[in-house]
């Protein structure tokens, strides 16, 4: 497939919001571009909002930031809230005045979760984020999970197989307290990046996909 680049400058570094439901999200959805951002931009500045972070999973999230935005210019946050986890619906009013706050930021490029995913935290989170950015490039990433939600994503970032491997090794290395349920597993991760680097055609076989509902050219 044909590529497309993203323009920036020293003048300019990239502004990039990454938005998790959980302490892992980010990681799992788009951790391989993440960290491709990040070699390809060293400028670029990464906001990091987890907005269900408690306990253990807010260290393992503090971590994990620290691990895929190393080597940048800058990263601000993690910014971890306190929401319970499948309860955000019912916190509506909280959750959104949270999405108000980061009206500031006003990034260039806004990863979030798909508006289709079967977990209800992760549809509040991307309904408010286009709620919010009306005016931005947003790029939903998708999450694995039991529900079987998995569509068919149109915008692809090829990784290389080193890319790949750092993402897993740092998503096993971040979340211990995860490696209990039986899907939280390399396999899993490569598997995903696989059928998609095959969709796409990507050089080494592997890619991330992504949902981009609007974009100018």
């Amino acid at each position: 497939m044909r590529s497309l680049s993203l323009l920036c400058d020293a003048a300019h570094p990239l502004n990039i919001l990454c938005l998790g439901a959980h302490s892992d999200d980010i990681e799992i959805g788009c951790g391989g571009t993440i960290l491709r951002l990040a070699t390809q931009y060293p400028d670029c500045v990464f906001h990091w909002i987890v907005f269900s972070a408690l306990g253990v999973r807010a260290a393992e999230a503090q971590r994990s930031a620290a691990l895929f935005a190393a080597g940048t210019n800058a990263i601000r946050g993690p910014q971890m809230k306190n929401f319970q986890d499948g309860f955000m619906p019912f916190a509506g009013g909280e959750v959104k005045a949270v999405f108000e706050e980061l009206k500031a930021i006003s990034p260039d490029l806004i990863f979030t979760h798909n508006r289709k995913d079967a977990h209800q935290d992760h549809r509040m989170v991307a309904e408010l984020t286009w709620n919010t950015f009306r005016d931005h490039l947003i790029l939903e990433y998708e999450i694995p999970k039991y529900d079987g939600d998995l569509g068919q994503p149109g915008l692809f970032v090829p990784l290389t197989s080193d890319v790949c491997d750092k993402k897993v090794h740092h998503l096993m290395d971040a979340f211990q307290s995860q490696q209990s349920k039986p899907w939280f597993r390399p396999d899993t991760f490569f598997s995903l990046m696989r059928l998609r680097g095959m969709e796409c055609n990507a050089p080494s076989g592997y890619a991330e996909a992504f949902y981009c509902r609007k974009l100018m050219l």
